[in-house]
């Protein structure tokens, strides 16, 4: 299966969703090469970054499930490194 790295970029405003959020990157931690979280509370938002190597389609996926949570935005940037199939 090929995979790709990308990174996830996730702004929270409804911190009602953190849990909701804490739980899809808890079932995506096999392919997560690292987080990063970051309040600002200036403007009551959360920052998350989630670099990720993993397939498209379930990068793709997460983001969506991510993005639809109320007071979350999602989006993702790609890498152009494929890994072959393995």
């Amino acid at each position: 299966m090929e995979t790709r790295v990308a990174i996830v970029s996730i702004i929270v405003s409804n911190m009602d969703s953190t849990a909701k959020i804490n739980e899809y990157l808890h079932d995506a931690a096999p392919y997560i090469i690292g987080r990063m979280g970051l309040p600002y509370a200036k403007r009551s938002v959360s920052i998350i970054s989630v670099a990720l190597d993993a397939p498209q389609d379930f990068i793709s996926a997460l983001s969506g499930r991510i993005g639809k949570l109320d007071g979350v935005t999602s989006k993702v940037v790609y890498s152009d490194v494929i890994s072959p199939a393995q």
